[in-house]
C-alpha cells in the first residue's frame, strides 16, 4: 500500500516571480518575459504581490472550512447543478475516465449571470446555502480580487508572446470563470498509491489561479514524469496554464499535469480560480503563430470545450437539471 512516489526537491524548480512591476506597469516587458519562459518550461509559478489582502484570504478559508464541516444534508441543500454551480459530494469528480473517483468536496461560484431563456450551459446563477449568510459576500469578494490577478498574468503572458496585451483578454463581460472552496480530507497511506484527493489531470481552461493553505500536497509532473512536490511558499499565489491557453498559444505554453495527495493527517483547503473568458471566445490558435507556422488545432468556443470536458470529469447526479 502506501502513498503514490514522489520527489522532493528544490523549490526553486518553480519560479517564483513578483508581478508588482506588472501590476503597475513600471517593468511589464521584465515581468512578461518571466511569465513566459516559466509557462513554456515548468507550466506552473509561484507570484507575489500579487495584490490579494491577506485578510480577506484568512477569511475565505476559515468560512470555507465552516462550510465543509457542516452535516452532509446541509451542503446538499447547495448540491452542484449542471451549471457548475454550488456543492460538489466527495467521489463525484474523476479527472480521467479509468481514475478512482476524488476524495475531495467542492463548493463552486463564479460569474452571476441574470435569468434569461437563452442562457447557455455554465451561464447561470450561484447558489448560496442559507446556513451561513456571511460566505456570499466574502467570495464574491474573492472572485473579484483574484480574476484581477489573473488578468494581469493573461496580459503578461500575451506580452511574452509578442502578442496585444490584450489578446486573451477581449472578451471577459460575461465570463466562464469558475472559483472553488476545495476541501481535501487528512488521506489514510491505507488507501493505497492509486488514490487521491484530486487524481492526475491538467485543467481544463485558460489560466488557473489557486491560493493553497499551508498544509501542502499539491504535486507537479516535469518533463521526465517524475512528480515534484509544489509545497506552500507563505505570502505566494501558484498560477498553472491549463488546456486552452496551451492550445490558444499554439503549444507554445505549457499545461502541466498535477495531482493533491494530504499526506499531512490534517484538513487541507484550497480556493482555486479558473479564469476563462466569455462563452463564443473563439480559442484560436493562429493568432500565436508566427510566419508560415502552422496551428496544431482548429479554433473553438471557450463555452464548447469547456461543457465537453466537464462532462467527462463530473458527475451531477445530486443536483437539479
Amino acid at each position: 500500500m502506501g502513498y503514490a512516489a514522489h520527489k522532493e526537491i528544490d523549490t526553486s524548480a518553480i519560479p517564483i516571480i513578483d508581478i508588482g512591476p506588472l501590476c503597475d506597469g513600471s517593468a511589464e516587458f521584465d515581468v512578461a518575459r518571466e511569465i513566459h519562459e516559466a509557462s513554456r518550461d515548468v507550466g506552473f509559478l509561484y507570484i507575489r504581490n500579487h495584490g490579494i489582502d491577506p485578510e480577506l484570504i484568512a477569511t475565505a478559508h476559515r468560512e470555507g472550512l465552516a462550510f465543509f464541516r457542516q452535516d452532509d444534508e446541509i451542503k446538499r441543500e447547495v448540491s452542484i447543478n449542471r451549471d457548475h454551480r454550488g456543492y460538489l459530494r466527495p467521489g463525484a469528480s474523476k479527472m480521467d475516465d479509468d481514475a478512482i473517483p476524488d476524495l475531495k468536496e467542492s463548493f463552486v461560484w463564479g460569474h452571476d449571470f441574470p435569468p434569461s431563456k437563452k442562457m447557455r450551459p455554465l451561464e447561470g446563477v450561484n447558489q448560496w446555502p442559507m446556513s451561513m449568510p456571511g460566505l456570499r459576500p466574502v467570495l464574491e469578494r474573492y472572485l473579484a480580487a483574484a480574476s484581477d490577478v489573473a488578468r494581469h498574468v493573461l496580459r503578461g503572458c500575451a506580452l511574452g508572446l509578442g502578442l496585444t496585451p490584450d489578446t486573451f483578454l477581449q472578451r471577459t463581460s460575461r465570463p466562464l470563470s469558475r472559483a472553488s472552496l476545495t476541501y481535501y480530507p487528512p488521506q489514510p497511506e491505507t488507501l493505497g498509491p492509486e488514490v487521491f484527493g484530486v487524481s492526475p489531470h491538467t485543467d481544463f481552461g485558460v489560466l488557473t489561479v489557486l491560493c493553497q493553505d499551508e498544509v501542502g500536497g499539491l504535486q507537479v509532473e516535469d518533463y521526465e514524469g517524475d512528480w515534484i512536490a509544489a509545497p506552500p511558499v507563505p505570502g505566494t499565489l501558484v498560477v498553472n496554464v491549463g488546456d486552452l491557453l496551451a492550445r490558444w498559444s499554439n503549444g507554445k505554453l505549457r499545461s502541466t499535469p498535477h495531482r493533491v495527495i494530504n499526506r499531512s493527517g490534517r484538513e487541507r483547503l484550497s480556493i482555486v480560480l479558473a479564469f476563462d473568458p466569455d462563452f463564443d471566445t473563439l480559442i484560436d490558435p493562429s493568432v500565436s503563430c508566427a510566419d508560415r507556422e502552422v496551428p496544431g488545432h482548429d479554433p473553438i468556443a471557450c463555452g464548447d470545450y469547456l461543457v465537453w470536458r466537464m462532462a467527462r470529469a463530473f458527475s451531477y447526479d445530486d443536483g437539479p437539471s
